[in-house]
């Protein structure tokens, strides 16, 4: 059996849950678990279960935003854009925003911004400054999404923790010169969002305001 797990996203402006990030997990024995792939569920499938998600969270009625994950093998599937589009019919007037998790080619990202825009879904480029998201790698792709995210504990889990301050104040800059919303994950304390404050990042994700739970 999948669900998806929810994690909040705060607005540090009014205090208040403007979204939710949805996260796959796989129930094995009494346990979840992330799947070992994420595409052993499909798209079609997905989207089923994100309807359920939103439905149960009333994000309609709160004015509040679902942020799914897909990797380029997704991304691909000839199924997963029409998926996509036909659940934000379902759920509207809800707002749904796509993380990209990888980044795409240029061409992919032009056909597929193009795409979920035409239907009021935001493009997100996920954990950038980490893995293969470097600057140089995604730079072409930010005139085509809406938002980037910035994921502390990426860096605290490869021991480079030291570079959060200045990595940080980086993607700030680029957020602004872009004129693209920043999300900030990993905030799980007051520290972090003195860090946040300090680069005037309003938007945050992380244990502080909530671990990731089963609706």
């Amino acid at each position: 059996m999948y669900r998806f797990f929810v994690q909040p996203q705060i607005n540090q402006d009014n205090h208040r849950v403007f979204g939710y990030e949805v996260l796959l997990r796989k129930q094995q024995h009494d346990c979840w678990v992330l799947p070992k792939h994420f595409t052993d569920i499909s798209i079609p499938e997905q989207t089923k279960l994100l309807e359920e998600t939103a439905n149960s969270l009333h994000t309609a009625v709160n004015n509040q935003v679902l942020a799914f994950n897909i990797d380029n093998q997704q991304l691909r599937n000839p199924l997963t854009l029409g998926s996509i589009i036909a659940l934000k019919k379902r759920i509207a007037p809800a707002a749904l925003t796509i993380e990209l998790t990888e980044a795409p080619s240029l061409e992919e990202i032009k056909t597929f911004s193009l795409a979920v825009h035409q239907y009021g879904i935001d493009l997100v480029l996920d954990d950038v400054g980490t893995g293969s998201n470097t600057y140089q790698n995604i730079r072409d792709l930010l005139p085509f999404v809406d938002e980037i995210k910035f994921a502390m504990q990426n860096l605290r889990q490869t021991g480079e923790e030291a570079l959060i301050p200045s990595s940080l104040a980086f993607w700030a800059q680029v957020a602004r010169d872009y004129r693209l919303r920043l999300i900030l994950e990993g905030v799980e304390d007051e520290k972090d969002q003195a860090l946040a404050k300090k680069n005037h990042i309003t938007l945050h994700q992380g244990y502080l305001y909530g671990k990731p739970s089963l609706v």
